[in-house]
Parts: C-alpha cells; sequence; structure tokens
C-alpha cells in the first residue's frame, strides 16, 4: 500500500462579487489530480509559476479543503478525519516553506522554535523539550550556540535547516517541501538539497518535492510529477522524464535548464556541493 493516495482532487478558488453581484468565473487551482507517493520516496511536483503545484502540496495536508476528491494517507482517509484524528495525523505530516523568514517565529529563540511542536503534542516538560530541540539542531548542523538567538540574527540558509529540524520534531513520515531552496543562495542551496537527501536516506521519509527548478529536481527526486494550468500534464520515473519527456510542456521546461550543468557517473546532474564533499556540512553556521 502506498504510503499517499490522491483521486479526482480538484480545487476552484472563489473570487469576489462583480459589479452586478455575480462572482466571475475562474479556472480550477488544480484538477482531476491523481497520483501516489510511497513510502521513502521522493515524488517532485514541478511546473510554472500558477500551475497549482503550491495548493496541491497544501491540499495534501488539508491546509486547504479540496471541493472534490480523495486523500489517502497509510490508510486513513484524510477528508473523513475528524479534527482529533487530524491533530494525530498532523505529527506525521509536516511541511516545510520557502521563506524560511516568515515560517518562524520572530518572538521565539531557535531552541524554542523547534521544541514547539513537543509542547502541542507531548506531554513532555520544557526542559526534555529543548533538548529534543538541541539534538535536532545539531543534526542539521546548526551549533548548540546558536540555540538562544532569534531568527533574524541568522542567515536565510541557517533558517531553512532550522526550519528542517522543527519539521523533524514529530518522527514525520511524509515532509512537503514548498520550493525549500528557491529563496536561498546557489551554494547554501546545494548544502540544504543535500541535508534533505541524507535525512530522507537515514529516517526512510516521504517527500512530495514542489518545485520550479528542474535542475535540482533531477538531483533529488525519484519520481516526477509535471503541472501545467492546474492539471497534470505527465508523470514518471526522474529518468524517463529528463531523458524522453513525451509532453511537448515538459520539453520546453526541460529546454529552459542551462546546459553547462556537471553530471554524475550515471548521467544525473549535480548541484554545486556535490562536486565537492567538503562543503556538505553547514559552514555558514560558523559565520
Amino acid at each position: 500500500m502506498s504510503l499517499l493516495e490522491v483521486s479526482g482532487v480538484s480545487k476552484t478558488f472563489t473570487t469576489g462579487r462583480g459589479l452586478l453581484g455575480r462572482r466571475p468565473p475562474r479556472p480550477p487551482a488544480v484538477q482531476d489530480i491523481d497520483f501516489t507517493l510511497e513510502k521513502g520516496e521522493c515524488l517532485a511536483v514541478v511546473g510554472e509559476s500558477g500551475a497549482g503545484k503550491s495548493t496541491l502540496g497544501r491540499i495534501v495536508l488539508r491546509l486547504i479543503e479540496p471541493d472534490t476528491g480523495k486523500i489517502t494517507f497509510d490508510g486513513i482517509d484524510v477528508r473523513a478525519a475528524s479534527y482529533r484524528e487530524m491533530r494525530r495525523l498532523r505529527r506525521r505530516m509536516q511541511m516545510i516553506f520557502q521563506d524560511p523568514y516568515s515560517s518562524l517565529d520572530p518572538r521565539m529563540s531557535i531552541a524554542e522554535a523547534v521544541a514547539e511542536p513537543l509542547l502541542v503534542h507531548t506531554d513532555l516538560d520544557r526542559a526534555a523539550r529543548l533538548r529534543r530541540g538541541a539534538e535536532l539542531l545539531d543534526r542539521v548542523g546548526i551549533g548548540r550556540r546558536y540555540l538562544a538567538r532569534y531568527p533574524s540574527e541568522l542567515s536565510g540558509g541557517q533558517l531553512q535547516r532550522v526550519a528542517i529540524a522543527r519539521a523533524l520534531t514529530l518522527n514525520p513520515s511524509l515532509i512537503v517541501c514548498d520550493e525549500p531552496v528557491a529563496a536561498l543562495d546557489v551554494s547554501v542551496r546545494a548544502q540544504v538539497l543535500n541535508l534533505l537527501r541524507d535525512l530522507q536516506e537515514e529516517l526512510g521519509l516521504s517527500y512530495l518535492f514542489v518545485s520550479h527548478d528542474l535542475a535540482l529536481v533531477e538531483v533529488i527526486a525519484d519520481r516526477v510529477l509535471v503541472m501545467a494550468s492546474g492539471r497534470i500534464v505527465e508523470q514518471g520515473d526522474v529518468t524517463q522524464i529528463f531523458r524522453s519527456p513525451t509532453h511537448e510542456y515538459t520539453q520546453r521546461l526541460l529546454s529552459a535548464i542551462p546546459v553547462p550543468v556537471p553530471r554524475d557517473a550515471t548521467g544525473r546532474r549535480m548541484v554545486a556541493g556535490d562536486l565537492d564533499p567538503s562543503t556538505r556540512p553547514m559552514e555558514e553556521a560558523s559565520q
């Protein structure tokens, strides 16, 4: 059984009323979406801005309610789940947002921000929560001397590592990564991407990886789902999609990738951090 099954999901957002009091029609944000995600797999959702990628990620976590369709997570009907059931499910379904600055409370220290989910979902005392937070921050490459600092004192790359640690706090099975490196510098982007790959292998995580950057997708994804105007136009194994795409839209997206991108022995593109293994730890944490 797949970890995540999405079937017939559609969503149309309403607009304000027009001059005659009528709501002007809007095209669906996502329409008739079907896909599965296996345990330990990274499924990338790609497409141009406005394709419906982020909306789909939020629908999967029930942050947005779809108009139609079914979402099944590890055998549980997510749309039919009660408030109490969804509270339990949210321990296993987490999200990493694109902008690390807005995803963290500026009034909380780094240690408090990472430990906060434990306050909501467990009965651990404050000392135990903070210990768990410190362990996770160590795991993502943030030194303990940063525990008492606030988001405004850290760089974008450091904050995204904090956001990753926070997403791991409750030992999730699924993480929706919504453009998780798009706001970062190229060199830092490679480090964070490498961290996500390492964590997936170590913890057996499943990723729904939303991105417009196909060069990054080829590095991290097992399968690719291509969206255009709210619909899936093509999906398949990452190698098949990149080497022999069948849909014209996918071909256009691939043709826009810069040519001089290095490849490994299997022919897959590498990010900058892959060129020198010594760059993989979070060096900027010492800055």
